[in-house]
């Protein structure tokens, strides 16, 4: 198995975590406005991506940008890795490639722990990255914990570019925002991913 063949159906039993479903459960940060070239570089591209339909436009057009942004904002204090192997437990299935992690640490030629954020491009149907993306955490989880860096909680998305979903993973507990927050309110996302960041920092 891999990440990419888990579904939150299979996910939850096959390492016995408790999910708790939150409506809003991050609609209380503080926003974060983004910066004048991020909202240039949307107005451009966000049709674009969508026009083109893969989720390889998604993360380059969109995603990817939302995240270098995140990056400058905390001064390029994380880093941030996209396509990279994330091979942790391959017989668990903890095993396969991540769209985008973000670590903690500013060491960008290298992945360092602690990896605090998981993101999954999808296409059309954000529930199909959640398994994913939990299978994911999880093995950020191990990751950290293996290089004596663990920290209280890692943090997921699945995303189609224009709509987020947004995961936290403490111990043994998923909780999942069942709030959908769209790129049109950019500087949401942006104040959510950087309060994760804050967090844990």
């Amino acid at each position: 198995m891999a990440y990419s063949d888990f579904t939150l159906e299979s996910v939850l039993p096959a390492f016995e975590l408790e999910k708790i479903d939150t409506a809003g459960f991050f609609s209380d940060v503080e926003v974060v406005a983004p910066s004048a070239y991020l909202t240039t570089g949307l107005e451009r591209k966000a049709s674009l991506a969508t026009a083109i339909g893969t989720e390889k436009a998604r993360s380059e057009l969109i995603v990817a940008d939302v995240l270098v942004e995140l990056r400058e904002h905390c001064d390029r204090r994380i880093s941030l890795f996209s396509g990279i192997d994330f091979n942790i437990d391959s017989e668990q299935g903890l095993a396969g490639v991540c769209d985008f992690l973000v670590s903690l640490s500013p060491n960008q030629f290298y992945l360092e722990a602690p990896a605090i954020i998981l993101v999954e491009a999808k296409n059309l149907d954000l529930k199909l990255g959640l398994g994913q993306c939990v299978a994911e955490m999880l093995a950020a989880q191990r990751f950290n914990a293996e290089r004596g860096n663990d920290i209280p909680c890692v943090y997921g998305a699945s995303t189609t570019g224009v709509e987020w979903l947004f995961l936290k993973l403490q111990g043994k507990c998923l909780h999942i925002d069942m709030t959908t927050y769209t790129i049109e309110r950019c500087d949401r996302i942006l104040g959510i991913l950087a309060s994760m960041v804050a967090q844990e920092a």
